[in-house]
């Protein structure tokens, strides 16, 4: 791609930039910055959906009593709980106990520490979802996306 061909189609990168390869005017390849591009915001824009459908669905789980608080962190900050285990240090096999409603109720603060420590949150914060989620794609100016 050329230099002035670079896509600057903002959108979901949200104000970041990223780099692209593209070939100046003396034929040479050079990295130029980019704000963006359509194709891109699309599959993202559908990603942040996906992510979003399955907080919901967590949330009435959770609500059903089926699943602890945890699972709800778990799933925002896109983690299976083997991924939860290796960035908090706590046990597999202790995650998943802890998915449990009754089993997470029951812990002390000591042991939510490597989780809030892990989520950047308080051990309330922790123990607390939103009726809804907040939707990832709130986050973004709509007026950028628009323009794409």
């Amino acid at each position: 791609m050329k230099k002035e061909d670079v896509p600057q189609q903002g959108g979901l990168n949200a104000g970041c930039r990223e780099v692209n390869y593209a070939v100046d005017n003396q034929g040479l390849y050079r990295l130029e910055s980019s704000v963006g591009w359509e194709a891109k915001n699309i599959v993202l824009r559908q990603a942040w959906e996906a992510i979003e459908s399955q907080l919901l669905e967590v949330i009435s789980e959770i609500k059903a009593d089926k699943q602890s608080t945890l699972a709800y962190h778990m799933v925002k900050n896109q983690m299976d709980p083997a991924l939860l285990s290796q960035y908090s240090g706590v046990a597999r096999w202790r995650v998943k106990r802890h998915l449990k409603p009754a089993v997470f109720a029951k812990l002390d603060a000591a042991s939510l520490a490597p989780y809030s420590e892990l989520f950047g949150l308080s051990v309330e914060q922790l123990r607390m979802v939103p009726v809804e989620p907040i939707p990832p794609l709130a986050e973004f100016d709509q007026s950028e996306v628009d323009k794409t």
